[in-house]
């Protein structure tokens, strides 16, 4: 038997949250959450998919990143793990990355909150210490890369025989970094009688098979995209500046400063964040109002009708709240963060450009939705261009150029009589102080004054450059050990997206005889060297070492953190593979 629901998981009887949360089932702990982190109602995935999970089924979702995903499976395994015995992990998820692991673990953890839930991320690269010293106290949820939560199992020190829940999380991901064995290793040390969900964005062949071999008569739900034609997408100037979470919100004030955005409408998620921004932006003395579905039908028609009459500049505001606004005027869509999918960008920008005026949609993108913006610009066929966030250099520069500008209007419209007596008054002081003096009050009231900070600047990451190769390594004789050497080309470069990337070999010092498998490899560079798999090359696996091939000019960097890394529990030699 499937794990079902306890009886005290019933719909509760509440007031005052969500109608569209409180209709799936979920409890009074989780709904006072879901309140107070502003969420209004759910995506599409979450309608499909919770209460499903809440009835103890197992299930098989196709759905992208970016399509709330994680709520869909955390929100019910912590309602259905709130009620077993504490202490031992009642809940695994298995991701691919250790940059997924951490951002699982935090949702995991900010929806837990109002039932205690200890949740421990588990990933290579990080002291393994503390983990261990964490699984031996008790923690409720793992949150794990395969390779690290197969250590442990190893180890003795992660026991799953408690486990009432198991998500694969981008399961088609994990295939394609090569832990199917792993995958396959771990849910052996799982219960037979448990719940287990996986989610993917494609359901090809390999994936069916897993599911097979570990689903029981699951629920199968998927979230259709729909198709935008091109030419669909409004044309209007599109552009993302990439910054880590912790400098979003000065992000978005530089890009608004600079951008002189006189009636934008600002997206965000959740109406508290919403009300976050609201309030920093009209601290930096900018006008804005937020708008969102917590608000009175009062409230909001004041607040449209202000923005309307040119007396608020900025609009923030939730999707839920924005539908059905009519707003003719839209200098400026601004995205605070990436929406969940590409439909939603569509209709977030479409609000910008039109009746042939010229429109900007600007995104704040977190450095690990970069993939998503990829598929935003294949679905839509358009091009979204990535730039460096402006420096407070550019800031002042632009400031000066819209204070020019402004004098300049006001010179060719004239009526400067009453100014030209007070000048007259301060001409005991060279005419150009005067001005630059009336100048310098002008900037000042625009809180052209204010301290800023410089934001680091994060590089763009490459568009999936090493798609190919990953695809061609793990179709061919080298995924298994072998030593064919025809995927390497002769001249060590490989074509990626159209481009020669030249590569460079990597000898490891360890091979077969350790039990190396290329999944064990691929998951030391990405989690310990923090790079995407996909730049990853062919893999040669021999009876005592092991070639790697990755991209030139990465490779010094990787052979430095790989050498003071440990694989399969151990330091082992790494340089550039000498013929």
């Amino acid at each position: 038997m499937k794990h079902g629901p306890s009886s005290e998981s019933a719909l509760p009887t509440v007031t005052g949250f969500s109608p569209g949360f409180v209709a799936l089932g979920l409890e009074a702990p989780l709904l006072a959450t879901l309140e107070a982190l502003g969420y209004e109602e759910p995506t599409p995935i979450q309608r499909e998919a919770i209460p499903p999970l809440l009835a103890g089924r197992d299930l098989l979702g196709q759905a992208a990143t970016g399509t709330g995903k994680t709520a869909a499976f955390a929100l019910p395994m912590l309602q259905l793990i709130s009620h077993a015995a504490r202490g031992r992990p009642s809940a695994l998820v298995l991701v691919p990355t250790r940059e997924l692991a951490i951002q699982v673990g935090e949702a995991v953890q900010r929806y837990g909150k109002e039932l205690r839930v200890n949740m421990l991320p588990v990933y290579g690269g990080q002291a393994i210490g503390p983990q261990l010293h964490a699984l031996k106290r008790g923690v409720d949820v793992v949150v794990a890369t395969p390779g690290r939560a197969l250590d442990h199992i190893r180890r003795g020190t992660l026991k799953l025989q408690d486990v009432r829940i198991v998500v694969l999380d981008e399961a088609d991901e994990m295939l394609d970094m090569g832990f199917a064995e792993d995958l396959d290793a771990i849910l052996a040390a799982t219960p037979k009688i448990k719940q287990t969900a996986l989610f993917s964005a494609t359901i090809p062949p390999r994936i069916r098979a897993i599911a097979h071999r570990h689903l029981q008569n699951p629920i199968e739900i998927t979230i259709a995209k729909e198709p935008v034609k091109a030419g669909t997408a409004p044309r209007v100037q599109q552009t993302a500046y990439i910054v880590t979470k912790s400098h979003r919100a000065a992000a978005l004030a530089r890009v608004i400063d600079v951008a002189g955005a006189n009636s934008a409408l600002v997206f965000c998620r959740t109406r508290l964040e919403v009300d976050e921004v609201t309030a920093m932006l009209t601290a930096r003395g900018h006008r804005a109002e937020a708008i969102h579905g917590g608000m009175s039908q009062g409230q909001r028609d004041r607040v449209m009708q202000a923005f309307k009459a040119g007396q608020t500049e900025l609009l923030v505001a939730t999707d839920v709240a924005a539908r059905g606004l009519d707003i003719p005027q839209v200098s400026h869509v601004i995205n605070y963060d990436l929406p969940s999918s590409a439909e939603v960008y569509v209709h977030r920008i479409g609000r910008t450009g039109r009746a042939g005026r010229e429109g900007a949609a600007i995104t704040i993108l977190d450095p690990r939705e970069q993939r998503l913006l990829r598929t935003i610009e294949q679905h839509t066929k358009a091009r979204v261009t990535v730039l460096p966030i402006p420096s407070v250099a550019d800031l002042r520069s632009r400031q000066l150029d819209r204070v020019q500008a402004a004098v300049e209007q006001v010179l060719r419209d004239g009526s400067l009589d009453t100014f030209k007596h007070l000048v007259e008054r301060l001409s005991v002081h060279p005419p150009a102080e005067v001005a630059a003096a009336a100048l310098k009050l002008l900037v000042r009231a625009q809180g052209g004054e204010r301290q800023e900070q410089e934001i680091p600047l994060i590089p763009a990451r490459q568009p999936e450059i090493g798609r190919p190769i990953r695809d061609a390594r793990h179709s061919g004789g080298r995924l298994h050990g072998g030593s064919t050497g025809a995927e390497r080309p002769p001249t060590g470069r490989s074509r990626h997206g159209g481009r020669t990337v030249e590569m460079a070999r990597v000898y490891v010092g360890v091979g077969r005889e350790a039990g190396i498998r290329p999944s064990d490899l691929v998951g030391a560079i990405a989690n310990e060297a923090k790079v995407n798999s996909n730049i990853i090359g062919a893999i040669e696996i021999e009876h005592r070492f092991s070639i790697v091939d990755v991209p030139a000019a990465m490779a010094s960097g990787i052979i430095e953190i790989l050498g003071r890394a440990r694989i399969k529990g151990r330091r082992v030699p790494v340089r550039l593979f000498r013929e």
